[in-house]
């Protein structure tokens, strides 16, 4: 359901943040403790080296972290639940900008800190005092070659108060300046919005698609070339960050941040590569089954099996999330009931809301999650997804001090994932109706498509733009077009017609402003997938190692956590086991329309 305002939406729909603060008194009074604390911290300049001193000025930054967490989630959620709210924006506006105070004040650690010679900075990692902080400092003495001088990271430190802000007016332009046409449907207006686009391309009229798709690109066509200047500055955000850093490329830097070999980013796109038959093959299975003279891109998010939808309220959605993660156990269950009840989520959509889903962690309060909750199977599975996330970030929350509780992106989507395949292999199980075996496994087949086919041509696309960036190349509009064109056709295959408008799609994906984020996508799925294989086939110690996972938050490197899980990506085969994982569905959806 939407609704037109936010005041109209019942209590029990919207999140709590006063378990944050009880109001924005509250926040005020600790925004004013925090910029009186923070500078506290300069004045360990020069003396980091000193074991003692180092101890307490780690220590002082999480009190002073811990503030951040708790302001910027307060002020982010608040804003995102209304964009076009000025005292919002600005409480949003001014923690962002103190936070980029806060990091020109603290720039001096980093170079220090790897200046502390290569023995002493290891014995300080081996000391037990300094337990919370080994993985940090770890990372210090990994990295020391692209850390900087003390003015240098100042510098860059100040680059970051503008160099960020592509992605946040991104966010404004498409959350609230950029206006969708109204559109008429079954004789009625309806306004377009993100979710009410997302709900009419599952409508069961072509016609109705191609409108909507058409009616809703115009809206981003027109501002192509904003788009294509705000996307290029932040590619050259990204690569100039790189350079400045001595990495070859800003790809490498992105996965040495995120401790992860190259190895893995090259597997996933060598596997897809490897897979797009099957994928061509479900385009063209897609296309006779829906009996159409031409399958196009505003055709592939409908139902092919429309009686058998699982489309529900949000209540019965929450339920049936519920019975598919009961594999996790009790205590998992009983966590996943309490976010239900106790307000910890933004259920409905609103015109001036934040579009999409998110989870948000705040540390020592508990995860919030944002949806814009509409009657499809999608939305049940998005429910499911988030409440992954917010597990991950609760388990970890629980188990690890907070300088190592937050966990690589690399693996933020594993347990989001996981929750979808399980809820997936739940209903595939209980579900004996003909008909919505075959919907489920169409299903299955498009949570592979656009998690792990899709998010890898996206991978790709960011690759390819960056590269042109770095080779001196201008990411005009129309090469970002063209490059991205190259790529649909490549991945869809020739049973697919390539609308013209799907050339544009690059310009609508809030994830490109996080350069190299999405692939983590696919990979996230595929490790999903194997784990919740695992789980259902293994049972109990499967669901251990698991829980095992969900509680590192950062206190080893992503790839090693996930080899706690059971699931091994610097080899062949998780690629292989998803890859075969789409074929076998395939081959038995076409069995059951024969």
């Amino acid at each position: 359901m939407s609704y037109t305002k936010r005041s109209d939406i019942p209590q029990k729909y919207t999140w709590n943040l006063g378990d944050i603060y009880p109001s924005p008194e509250d926040w005020e009074r600790e925004f004013d403790d925090f910029v009186a604390a923070y500078p506290k911290l300069a004045e360990y300049q020069g003396k980091l080296s000193d074991r003692d001193a180092l101890l307490k000025f780690l220590k002082l930054t999480d009190e002073v972290e811990l503030k951040i967490d708790r302001l910027f989630g307060y002020a982010h959620m608040d804003y995102d639940s209304d964009l076009q709210d000025a005292a919002k924006q600005a409480r949003y506006s001014r923690i962002y900008g103190e936070y980029v105070k806060y990091n020109e004040a603290t720039s001096f650690v980093s170079a220090e800190l790897s200046a502390i010679p290569d023995d002493k900075l290891q014995s300080f990692i081996n000391d037990p005092d300094f337990a919370d902080y080994d993985v940090a400092l770890g990372n210090v003495l990994r990295g020391k070659a692209h850390i900087l001088s003390e003015k240098e990271e100042r510098l860059l430190a100040g680059v970051g108060s503008f160099s960020g802000q592509f992605h946040e007016v991104f966010n404004r332009l498409d959350s609230g300046d950029i206006k969708f046409d109204a559109i008429t449907v079954e004789g009625k207006e309806v306004q377009l919005g993100h979710g009410a686009y997302s709900m009419l391309l599952q409508h069961k009229d072509q016609a109705v698609r191609k409108l909507a798709f058409q009616t809703y690109y115009k809206a981003y066509i027109d501002k192509i070339n904003t788009l294509a200047g705000l996307y290029e500055g932040s590619v050259k955000a990204d690569c100039f960050s790189a350079k400045a850093r001595n990495f070859d490329s800003a790809l490498e830097q992105a996965l040495f941040y995120e401790d992860v070999d190259k190895s893995v980013y090259d597997n996933l796109i060598k596997c897809m590569h490897n897979s797009f038959e099957p994928l061509h093959r479900y385009m063209a299975l897609r296309k006779k089954v829906m009996g159409l003279d031409t399958l196009n891109m505003y055709d592939l998010h409908v139902a092919i099996f429309p009686d058998a939808d699982i489309s529900c309220e949000y209540e019965q959605a929450c339920e049936l999330v519920l019975k598919g993660l009961a594999p996790l156990g009790e205590d998992y269950l009983d966590v996943v009931r309490q976010a239900f009840s106790h307000r910890w989520i933004d259920v409905h959509e609103t015109p001036t809301k934040r579009s999409g889903a998110y989870s948000s962690g705040v540390s020592g309060v508990h995860p919030y999650m944002l949806l814009n909750y509409q009657k499809t199977t999608h939305d049940i599975f998005t429910i499911a997804h988030e409440m992954g996330h917010s597990m991950h970030t609760y388990y970890s929350g629980k188990a690890q001090p907070f300088a190592k509780e937050g966990y690589k992106i690399f693996v933020a989507e594993v347990a989001s994932t996981c929750n979808e395949v399980l809820l997936l292999k739940y209903l595939l199980k209980t579900q004996t109706d003909v008909n919505v075996r075959k919907y489920l496994l169409q299903y299955y087949l498009d949570m592979l498509r656009t998690t792990m086919y899709r998010q890898a041509m996206f991978a790709e696309f960011e690759q390819i733009s960056h590269a042109l960036v770095e080779a001196g190349q201008p990411l005009t509009a129309d090469v970002m077009c063209n490059e991205y064109l190259k790529l649909n056709k490549m991945y869809y295959g020739e049973a697919v017609t390539h609308n013209d408008e799907i050339k544009y799609e690059w310009a609508r994906i809030p994830h490109f402003y996080r350069a190299f984020y999405v692939y983590k996508y696919a990979t996230g799925i595929i490790s999903a997938v194997c784990i919740a294989e695992k789980i259902l086939r293994d049972g109990v110690p499967a669901v251990a190692n698991y829980k095992k996972f969900l509680s590192l938050g950062g206190s080893l490197d992503p790839v090693s956590e996930l080899k706690v899980a059971g699931v091994d990506l610097t080899a062949q085969e998780p690629f292989d086991v998803v890859a075969k994982s789409f074929e076998d569905t395939l081959r038995e959806l076409e069995t059951l329309v024969k």
